[in-house]
């Protein structure tokens, strides 16, 4: 029986892609970056730090490249919000029993400004660290799991890309796929849901 939902934060339950285009066009003007969104759109769910590496960011320019994206994204940071529909419906998931939780590569700032008193949604919220590496390994899973007495089976994650899915497949832990989401998954045995309220009838026949 499931105890514990994970959530991915961006695709999943906000619709952030809008805010991560103008903070990555703007950023690579000012630092003087010649990566187009298409190409950061591929590695959307992993570390900002490894977003950069594959795309072949020169190092030096990491640290300017992140500070500016970071102030591009929290300019307007208050245009994304949980919809009342989700808030909802994750509440109708807590009066159940269920304990929610966030697993992200946002960085806790920005997440936290987006949920607002939406936190209190979350028993567990885990951020990227520099003690946790990023997705796909199982490092921030594996911090949930041990904040409380929960069994894997009690747990899955809901995600949006293929990073996701590998993170909880390492952390041996049943993953579902938001199709709403920003990538597609070609893995079969994947369940893959259509809407947020979907999972309402996965979590019944779990029981």
């Amino acid at each position: 029986m499931i105890k514990v939902i994970i959530f991915d934060f961006d695709g999943v339950l906000i619709n952030s892609i809008n805010n991560m285009k103008f903070a990555w066009k703007n950023s690579c003007k000012k630092c003087g970056v010649k990566v187009s969104f298409n190409d950061y759109k591929k590695y959307i769910g992993l570390p900002f730090n490894k977003i950069l590496s594959h795309l072949k960011i020169d190092k030096k320019k990491f640290l300017r490249v992140t500070k500016s994206y970071n102030f591009f994204s929290t300019k307007k940071i208050h245009l994304l919000k949980l919809s009342k529909k989700n808030t909802y419906f994750l509440k109708s998931l807590i009066k159940k029993g269920y304990i929610l939780s966030l697993f992200t590569s946002k960085n806790r700032n920005r997440s936290n400004l987006i949920l607002g008193n939406n936190k209190k949604l979350f028993k567990h919220r885990v951020f990227p660290s520099k003690k946790l590496r990023g997705k796909p390994y199982p490092d921030g899973i594996k911090k949930i799991l041990s904040m409380g007495t929960y069994k894997k089976n009690e747990v899955i994650y809901l995600g949006d890309t293929e990073y996701d899915y590998l993170c909880a497949k390492n952390a041996g832990i049943k993953y579902i796929h938001a199709n709403w989401g920003y990538q597609k998954i070609k893995i079969k045995k994947v369940k893959k849901i259509n809407k947020l309220t979907d999972l309402k009838g996965y979590l019944n026949s779990e029981k």
